[in-house]
């Protein structure tokens, strides 16, 4: 169990915060990346306001990606902050357990698959974080460097996090019927995300 004191959990919030922070400019780039690759339809030739469109659209759909890819991460990040004051981790995954599942179930996505996948993918994060809140750094390469030493290492923990990514992206792409369609789009995300 860590001993709590002020000035320990004072450093595990400034690197919940690095590592939140670059968690949601990740998920900002990524989301960025995925909507620039779409290509220009005729409209934005022969109406000269469709970027304006384009813009607010584009604005509204990097929220909405953001919120979607960040929600789980949040979770792990949350728990992980906890585990390190000394919850206990077990409990904390049953409660991520009936959050995620609540909140695949608003976004009609629900299915064990997919929350195996999440959960897994929870797990991993949590230990990754919990490792990063712990690390000495002061920016997020840094938390990095610290706590994996190699690059082996990293990309060990990245192999990890991809197949469970992998299992969400199956999940996800039977629900919606495992369409072309679909399949090119969680392809195209997968692409983003490993860049």
């Amino acid at each position: 169990m860590v001993c709590w004191d002020p000035g320990m959990a004072e450093e595990y919030l400034k690197n919940y915060q690095v590592v939140l922070s670059a968690e949601e400019s990740f998920s900002r780039s990524v989301a960025l990346g995925l909507w620039m690759r779409r290509p220009l339809t005729a409209w934005h030739v022969l109406l000269p306001g469709m970027f304006v469109w384009d813009i607010i659209n584009r604005r509204r759909a990097i929220q909405q990606y953001s919120v979607l890819f960040l929600f789980p991460r949040k979770l792990a990040l949350d728990a992980a902050l906890q585990t390190t004051g000394g919850k206990d981790r077990e409990a904390l995954l049953s409660k991520t357990e009936m959050e995620i599942q609540e909140w695949l179930s608003v976004q009609k996505v629900y299915s064990p698959r997919v929350l195996r996948g999440h959960m897994e993918q929870i797990r991993i994060l949590l230990d990754h974080y919990s490792r990063l809140l712990q690390a000495e750094g002061g920016s997020y390469f840094r938390l990095i460097r610290n706590t994996y030493r190699t690059r082996e290492n990293f990309e060990g923990h990245l192999a990890r996090l991809s197949t469970a990514e992998g299992e969400v992206d199956q999940g996800l792409a039977e629900i919606r019927g495992g369409t072309a369609e679909s399949w090119d789009r969680l392809r195209a995300e997968q692409v983003q995300v490993a860049q």
